[in-house]
């Protein structure tokens, strides 16, 4: 906006209006102008013109501010984050059936999203994270798993009040249920104003006479709870399952953050994982190599019996196709790859030696080794 209009006129009250009639107001045209409602292509910016006037005149301190200073004056000591911080129109917004968070409403809309980010995570639980290891036959087939996650809950005595039962807490009379202050300096070169935590209350809006034996007023305490995941068939290392509401209670009230359960894949005797297909190391002696063989071999649901062809060479790899790892939330499922390995014994006998002497002169005879002149 080139030049602001006047609060009062925004608002469409008086200079003597009383906070519940600015209240009243500011609800009225809220109604009328929230964007999630009002789709006119104007309706953003009258929004935030008159969330920002009822920001300064709800407020008893920036009111008395601008009311002496006037705009010029005022946005000379005030800055926009200034003149938000503070304000509650959470619980304005959400009475008027406006559910959005309040970076869905605000963030980036007035003074970026950093701000209204700190907001919610005063709204919302800290969020946890858990790691849990599963076998390759679980990760195969799905299965539930319990873990014991230490975390912070709602006291159950008070209700998370942090009232012992039969009290409430009451308002904080210095900050009037914000939590925050105004701390004004005055010097030489001006007057600065600073919010601030209040600190009659310590931040909280409300003051505890009684406190609550069990968690001592905090309206919170830690245990020990066990809770169930499911494993979806198919899942894969490092992949990451999110309980939502199963993170920390949040002070005051709020949403509960949520759990991230980190999976990780524990070492398999047999098989090694290589995205949905499974590796096998099957070792044969030189003679099961050069004269075939059926080798039994494991798969995820048993052993079968594969056909090893004359002349297998060292490193081959066969391909045996669906006995893999069932594909995560796809269909079908990946191959089981044998890869073959020649042994070469390292001691033998006087007629094994005998035996492959014999045959050594055989490849002689039949085999002549082609060579090629090198050149340096």
């Amino acid at each position: 906006m080139a030049s602001k209009r006047d609060y009062y006129e925004v608002l469409g009250v008086s200079k003597t209006s009383s906070m519940d009639e600015i209240k009243d107001a500011y609800r009225k045209l809220a109604m009328q102008y929230h964007p999630d409602r009002n789709k006119a292509p104007d309706a953003e910016e009258k929004f935030k013109e008159l969330s920002e006037a009822y920001a300064v005149l709800s407020d008893p301190e920036k009111r008395s501010q601008y009311d002496q200073l006037g705009h010029a004056g005022f946005d000379q000591r005030y800055t926009t984050e200034d003149i938000f911080r503070g304000t509650d129109f959470e619980s304005i917004l959400r009475d008027l059936g406006f559910g959005s968070g309040l970076r869905d409403i605000f963030g980036g809309f007035f003074f970026g999203d950093r701000d209204f980010e700190e907001e919610e995570q005063i709204m919302r639980g800290r969020d946890l994270g858990y790691d849990l290891e599963v076998t390759l036959e679980e990760a195969a087939k799905g299965a539930e798993k319990e873990m014991e996650i230490p975390r912070t809950e709602k006291c159950e005595v008070c209700g998370g009040t942090g009232a012992s039962p039969g009290t409430s807490p009451r308002v904080c009379p210095k900050c009037k249920g914000t939590g925050k202050v105004q701390n004004v300096n005055r010097n030489a070169f001006g007057m600065f104003v600073r919010v601030i935590p209040c600190p009659t209350c310590g931040g909280r809006g409300k003051i505890i006479d009684s406190p609550c034996r069990n968690c001592r007023g905090s309206g919170r305490v830690r245990v020990e709870r066990r809770i169930t995941v499911k494993i979806p068939v198919g899942i894969d290392e490092g992949y990451q399952i999110r309980l939502q509401g199963q993170g920390e209670t949040p002070p005051n009230g709020g949403q509960p953050g949520d759990l991230y359960v980190l999976i990780h894949l524990a070492p398999h005797p047999y098989f090694r994982r290589d995205g949905d297909d499974l590796l096998y190391e099957l070792t044969v002696g030189f003679p099961q190599a050069a004269l075939g063989m059926e080798a039994s071999v494991p798969t995820l649901e048993g052993k079968i019996n594969l056909k090893i062809q004359a002349g297998t060479q060292p490193g081959e790899i066969l391909r045996l196709r669906g006995q893999g790892m069932p594909r995560l939330r796809g269909y079908g499922r990946g191959d089981l790859l044998v890869r073959v390995n020649v042994v070469v014994p390292e001691k033998l006998t006087q007629r094994q030696r005998d035996l492959l002497e014999e045959l050594a002169k055989e490849f002689d005879q039949s085999v002549q080794p082609k060579g090629r002149r090198l050149r340096f």
